[in-house]
């Protein structure tokens, strides 16, 4: 396990199908859904490696292979791209990554689709954003072995060997939101993100302040909307710092899990988010759309807690009796 310079030790690998198992298997039957996830295991995890050219590209500084990545990542689909220097605590407990540097990406995903929460359509399109995310992580890893350049894939979902969240506010991605994800200045929190991490020197880009995190301090939308209750009222000293030096929010898995695998993958706190007076909730592509989203607010199941507490991380019991 490994301690960054915040102090926080590295979490273990979230364990799917233990949450998964332990409240009662997968009820959530979409076959876009099943078609969408049946391509990322059996396609895309099939293209994660490939062989290093042996003639390499030679850039003239970091700055401008920076430069260079960033371009070819947006050629391969990403909407936002940033780079950040790799720590131990962004490595999963119990994980190895040896590369210094990941190039992180993300793609919004598209407000028309988060109309009423949860839903059909948000839950496809939860699952669409993770395939097409994983194509462009694919691609530029491609592109960087094409350049003699070795590179690991951080799909966006699956067995991955960094925290995704840790690595996209290093990168500049935003601040981190009451609700556990991170809030972008632009895109909110409806984006998703990946990573390749690789040791080409590159310069890097850094954490933002643009005032997000003190917003989510006044703003309760999220835990508001929250049907299993599991966001918090106030942060949690004992969670550790973010890169901003803010004590962290940590939301209540033992009460967010049951309600997410069962009422297709939830995804609530995302829309209701009321960031910037919603100006990036809109539809990019000009589809007329409502500012505020339906929201069902269905009966949640009773927490559930995995026995192990070596396989989970440490998040608070929210209002536990």
């Amino acid at each position: 396990m490994g301690v960054g310079p915040l102090g926080v030790e590295s979490p273990p690998v979230f364990a799917w199908d233990d949450w998964y198992a332990a409240v009662g298997g997968r009820s959530i039957r979409i076959e876009e859904v099943t078609d969408l996830l049946q391509k990322i295991y059996s396609d895309q995890y099939t293209r994660f490696d490939g062989e290093v050219a042996a003639d390499r590209r030679t850039f003239t500084s970091p700055t401008d292979a920076a430069r260079h990545l960033k371009e070819k990542a947006v050629e391969c689909g990403a909407d936002i791209v940033g780079i950040c220097e790799i720590e131990p605590s962004d490595v999963y407990r119990g994980r190895t990554v040896t590369e210094k540097y990941a190039i992180a990406v993300g793609q919004r995903m598209r407000w028309r689709e988060f109309q009423v929460v949860p839903s059909r359509a948000s839950a496809i399109e939860c699952l669409r954003v993770y395939f097409t995310l994983g194509e462009t992580v694919i691609q530029l890893a491609a592109y960087l072995r094409s350049i003699g350049y070795g590179c690991k894939v951080e799909h966006p979902i699956g067995d991955s060997d960094l925290l995704h969240i840790p690595i996209g506010l290093k990168a500049g991605f935003g601040e981190l939101g009451r609700h556990g994800s991170i809030i972008h200045p632009k895109l909110g929190p409806l984006f998703r993100m990946g990573s390749v991490i690789t040791s080409v020197e590159l310069s890097t880009d850094s954490p933002i302040d643009a005032g997000i995190a003190k917003f989510c301090d006044s703003c309760r939308a999220c835990r508001k909307y929250c049907p299993p209750q599991a966001i918090p009222d106030d942060r949690s000293p004992e969670a550790g710092k973010d890169h901003l030096g803010y004590d962290r929010y940590v939301v209540d898995t033992g009460r967010c899990f049951p309600y997410f695998a069962k009422y297709s993958y939830c995804s609530i706190c995302l829309p209701v988010c009321v960031y910037n007076h919603k100006e990036w909730a809109r539809d990019f592509d000009g589809v007329q759309t409502k500012s505020f989203p339906t929201v069902i607010m269905l009966e949640p199941p009773p927490p559930s807690d995995l026995p192990d507490a070596d396989r989970r991380h440490q998040y608070p019991r929210i209002q536990r009796t």
